[in-house]
C-alpha cells in the first residue's frame, strides 16, 4: 500500500472542504465534511491511479507547502 499527501482548503463562504493530491494529476475533489472529503479523495485517487501507464514509484514526491508573503 502506498500513501499520498493531500492539500486541503476550506471555503469560508460555503464551508466546503477541497482537497488535492499534488503528485497525481487530476486527483482533486470536495466534501461537506473532512470525513466525506477523505472518502472522495480515496475514490478519485483510485480512479486516477488506474489510468496511469507508469508505476506508482515514478510519481513526483510531495515535499510540502511554503508560505510566501506579498
Amino acid at each position: 500500500m502506498k500513501t499520498f499527501t493531500a492539500y486541503i482548503e476550506r471555503d469560508v463562504d460555503t464551508g466546503m472542504f477541497f482537497g488535492i493530491i499534488p503528485s497525481v494529476k487530476g486527483a482533486y475533489t470536495q466534501g461537506e465534511t473532512l470525513e466525506e472529503l477523505q472518502v472522495n479523495l480515496r475514490e478519485v485517487l483510485e480512479l486516477c491511479l488506474e489510468e496511469l501507464d507508469e508505476p506508482f514509484d515514478d510519481l513526483p514526491e510531495f515535499v510540502g507547502t511554503m508560505v510566501v508573503a506579498v
